[in-house]
This record gives C-alpha cells, sequence and structure tokens, in this order.
C-alpha cells in the first residue's frame, strides 16, 4: 500500500496522471457550459453536465494565496521551507499546489504573481507544481 500522501489515480483522475507523467497539465471543460474545471469529476460542477471532455491547459497560472510550511514532508525531498499555495489557473480553476525555484518567502511569494507549470517528484511521482513565470518552466 502506497503512503497515504501519494496520490493514488481513481478511474476519474487516471487521464490527469496520465498527463502528469508526460509532463502536462489536462484538466477538464464542459461541453454544455464551456466551464473548465477541477479536480476531475464525471459531472460538471457548474452545470450538472455529462458532456465532459479533457484538454491540455496551458500551464499559465497565478498565486491566490498561500502558507509557508517551515519542515515539509519527507517525500518531497527538499531542506527547509516550502509553499502550500492555491493558484488559479488562467483558464479558471483554482488547486492547491506548491510553488518551486523561488525563496519560500512573504517578499518572494506574492499574491498575483504569473506562475508557469512544472512537474517534480514527489514520493517518486510526478506533481504540478509552478515556478515564477520570470523564472522559466513550461510556457
Amino acid at each position: 500500500m502506497p503512503h497515504p500522501l501519494i496520490p493514488v489515480p481513481t478511474p476519474e483522475t487516471q487521464p490527469y496522471w496520465d498527463a502528469v507523467a508526460f509532463g502536462r497539465l489536462h484538466i477538464q471543460r464542459c461541453g454544455a457550459c464551456a466551464q473548465a474545471y477541477f479536480p476531475p469529476a464525471p459531472v460538471c460542477p457548474h452545470c450538472t453536465s455529462r458532456d465532459i471532455e479533457w484538454f491540455d491547459a496551458s500551464g499559465r497560472a497565478s498565486l491566490y494565496s498561500f502558507v509557508i510550511h517551515q519542515r515539509p514532508h519527507r517525500l518531497w525531498e527538499t531542506e527547509g521551507p516550502r509553499s502550500v499555495a492555491l493558484v488559479r489557473l488562467d483558464e479558471g480553476p483554482m488547486l492547491v499546489s506548491s510553488v518551486v525555484d523561488c525563496p519560500q518567502t512573504p517578499e518572494a511569494l506574492r499574491f498575483d504573481m504569473p506562475l508557469i507549470a512544472t512537474f517534480r517528484p514527489f514520493g517518486g511521482q510526478p506533481v504540478l507544481c509552478f515556478v515564477p513565470a520570470h523564472e522559466g518552466g513550461r510556457s
């Protein structure tokens, strides 16, 4: 049995994790109301339609909120502080992630700062993280 913090794909989330393995951010959009959403679900959370499609999101986002965890879990294989961030994708959905490759301080992590998706190992598998847009990453 995997560690309880390591994500385990379900039938609803498998397409997301398959894309993550290839460094792509794959989310869902409703064919009825055109709203993108996350996390994956078989029914649109906006209008309850089952007319759902998967698509590659741009990977562009902005930092909505964050906390700085001073002692990150050992599965991150990093020392020092690590952010837990609420990120708004350019496509609309918000999700919880982490901002990496920048100082983990309130001065460096600014609200509304532009971010770009990247993928980092966590417990031996890639997970979605974000880097500041000016520091590179996926475009």
